[in-house]
């Protein structure tokens, strides 16, 4: 099983944040993004990997790909920040056997029919419920932009 030292929903995927602070922060050498729309288009992927700093690896895979790389495929213990962009991916690679510590969010924008929970982070009733029944699965979920903010258990914010 990879060694997934960052498990983080951000809308964003790869930015400025990710790349100077968490990399810095985790010691990762790879960076697993999760997205069905991403892993299909590849210009986009080619964007996104470019945006990695030097010496990072970047692999993009759909949920059901990256259900197997994640269980299947990795035999050394490799540093990985698992990136995705809302909770329903996150969930659906929880329910598909893909073992997590803890979930960090760091961003979700703002859209139709979503209300603020703090500063950049928005949910809609949906997304709620789904990280909801993260938590009851016993994985903490908790809000941090960056490695030096606090940790702010989401349960008191649902």
């Amino acid at each position: 099983m990879v060694d997934i030292v960052l498990a983080r929903i951000d809308d964003r995927l790869i930015h400025g944040q990710i790349m100077a602070s968490w990399v810095l922060h985790t010691q990762a050498q790879k960076i697993i993004i999760v997205d069905d729309e991403v892993s299909n288009d590849v210009f986009l992927s080619k964007v996104i990997k470019m945006a990695a700093p030097p010496g990072i690896k970047v692999e993009i895979y759909s949920i059901k790909g990256a259900i197997h790389v994640l269980k299947e495929k990795f035999v050394d213990k490799e540093k990985v920040i698992l990136l995705v962009k809302s909770p329903s991916t996150m969930y659906s690679l929880i329910e598909g056997g893909v073992k997590l510590k803890e979930i960090n969010i760091g961003g979700m924008s703002a859209g139709p029919g979503k209300k603020i929970l703090v500063k950049n982070i928005f949910v809609s009733l949906e997304e709620k419920e789904i990280l909801n029944n993260i938590l009851t699965k016993g994985i903490p979920v908790y809000l941090q932009t960056l490695p030096d903010d606090p940790k702010l258990k989401i349960d008191k914010y649902l």
